[in-house]
């Protein structure tokens, strides 16, 4: 079977902690052990999250722009892909023996998405109220669920992965591939010329156009919580084991699912299952070969 695991930013960073090599490197071998059954008996390709690693680097820009020249956000995108591409790419072939590539992934956005005049990807690090203040001058910093304020940038929808075919030729070789990190380097077209620009694409919707693109038969969600809920957060929450796609556009108009947290993994889900994918399952990290089994997470279906 060929899957795509989207692993969350929880896989890499807990909450509240410090972005540390040695917290990076902790987090990302715990990980690995969860899913390294998966990944013995399947073509797979990894895609991450990107969120606090941009979001500091870009802290990093704006403190050091007097000393070192800054670069755009497109190139920060690239620099994660690498750096935390690198630390996975790196455990697995410890831990598997196995050949594997990480993969520099362009992906092609419209320069007319609107997203471009109403930033609402969250990156980087968490702001108390007051913190904020003092920084809405320099970013656009919006209120983040109730966990506090953090910066945003335009997202747009992803249109195509570049190097799919590349990424297509490596798993049907039984390469691990670790590909669109942070939902890919976005780009648009110019003059028949790619270009990068300066936004942040979200990566499970990245993930869902490049499982279509390498025809996977399941995207495997990986996040912070055990499954979907409905009312999620509340004393009536419930939890949702199965889900059509039809149940889960009603339930995305509704706003059971926020634009910030469950939201585009839903949307992904939608895309991807609409786009000719097979199954969609959404669950944590902890219940990633459980849930692979029918005993965890929430599996949608057309």
């Amino acid at each position: 079977m060929k899957i795509v695991i989207a692993l969350g930013g929880n896989a890499l960073i807990k909450r509240n902690e410090k972005e540390t090599y040695e917290n990076l490197l902790k987090n990302i071998k715990k990980t690995c052990s969860k899913i390294n059954n998966i990944i013995k008996n399947n073509k797979t390709v990894i895609t991450f999250g990107n969120g606090p690693e941009v979001g500091n680097l870009l802290l990093q820009n704006e403190i050091a722009r007097k000393q070192v020249p800054m670069m755009p956000l497109h190139v920060l995108d690239a620099e994660t892909e690498g750096l935390i591409g690198y630390m996975l790419q790196e455990e697995l072939i410890n831990k598997l023996r196995k050949n594997t590539a990480t993969i520099i992934t362009q992906v092609l956005v419209s320069k007319k998405d609107k997203a471009f005049q109403n930033p609402t990807k969250f990156i980087g690090p968490f702001y108390t109220k007051k913190e904020a203040k003092k920084l809405e001058n320099k970013f656009i910093i919006k209120k983040d669920s109730n966990r506090g304020y953090r910066r945003v940038v335009p997202s747009p929808k992803p249109i195509r992965i570049i190097e799919s075919n590349i990424i297509n030729e490596l798993v049907n070789k039984n390469y691990i591939v670790i590909a669109a990190g942070g939902g890919g380097v976005p780009v648009v077209l110019k003059n028949k010329k790619l270009i990068g620009v300066e936004c942040v694409v979200d990566k499970d919707l990245s993930s869902s156009v490049l499982g279509k693109e390498i025809r996977a038969d399941l995207l495997l969600i990986l996040t912070d919580v055990d499954r979907v809920y409905l009312n999620y957060g509340k004393q009536n929450k419930k939890a949702l084991r199965r889900l059509s796609v039809e149940e889960a556009k009603k339930y995305l108009r509704e706003g059971q699912f926020p634009g910030g947290s469950m939201g585009p993994k839903i949307e992904a889900a939608i895309n991807f299952l609409e786009i000719g994918g097979k199954r969609v399952i959404i669950t944590s990290i902890e219940n990633a070969e459980k849930a692979l089994n029918g005993k965890a997470g929430t599996l949608i279906k057309k």
